[in-house]
């Protein structure tokens, strides 16, 4: 049976990826226009945190992969790919399953680069597209149907990346969203969690929280 997931190959970039990680609260930022990252564009942050790797927890990534393997969507749809982290879970799970696609979408140069390379050394970069922009541009054109979305990018983009997917998701998908103790977040929750909008959302407790909402299709 295969298990992707635990190989030596994948663990050992995972592994190192965490370790990397765990040094985000003594890594500076770089020059921030403004002084803040409070009033900064998603693009501007994402330049000051080209250093930091904001990552999934690991069991965040371990939940993740459970929840494809589990709903074998055949295209995955990832906001906020950073370092990779969470993308070779999905990805991990992508090639267990034995069929779908990861679209992943990044703002900085320096984690796409840094992504792509990380999943090549995994050995799945032929199962994950990072995508370089804006994610409101660069997901617009991403094929549905889509089985499961990751939203963990910049907060208050949530929302509006969820609407953007949202023509495109197929009935019984799944959406994960991370840091959901986060207040920028409070926005996002309120719209899943009103039945009105088309959700069955249910707070899971893993590290900073993740929101997992199955949309019905309404």
């Amino acid at each position: 049976m295969s298990n992707t997931l635990h190989s030596p190959l994948v663990r050992t970039v995972l592994d190192r990826l965490f370790a990397a990680a765990d040094r985000d609260d003594d890594t500076p930022h770089g020059p921030i226009p403004g002084g803040s990252l409070a009033t900064a564009t998603a693009q501007e942050r994402a330049d000051a945190l080209a250093a930091h790797y904001l990552p999934i927890s690991a069991r965040g990534g371990d939940l993740l992969y459970a929840l494809v393997r589990a709903g074998r969507p055949e295209t995955v749809v990832e906001f906020g790919t950073s370092y990779g982290i969470s993308t070779l879970y999905l990805a991990a799970a992508v090639a267990d399953n034995g069929t779908g696609q990861v679209f992943s979408t990044e703002m900085s140069t320096t984690k796409i680069t840094a992504a792509r390379a990380n999943l090549d050394e995994a050995g799945l970069g032929g199962l994950a597209t990072v995508l370089a922009g804006n994610a409101l541009d660069t997901l617009a054109d991403v094929p549905g149907p889509i089985g499961l979305v990751l939203l963990d990018g910049w907060k208050e983009l949530c929302l509006p990346v969820l609407r953007l997917l949202e023509p495109r998701l197929s009935p019984g998908a799944l959406v994960v969203a991370d840091d959901i103790t986060f207040p920028t977040m409070a926005d996002y929750l309120d719209y899943v969690r009103e039945a009105a909008n088309g959700y069955v959302s249910v707070a899971f407790p893993v590290e900073d929280g993740m929101e997992i909402s199955c949309y019905t299709g309404n």
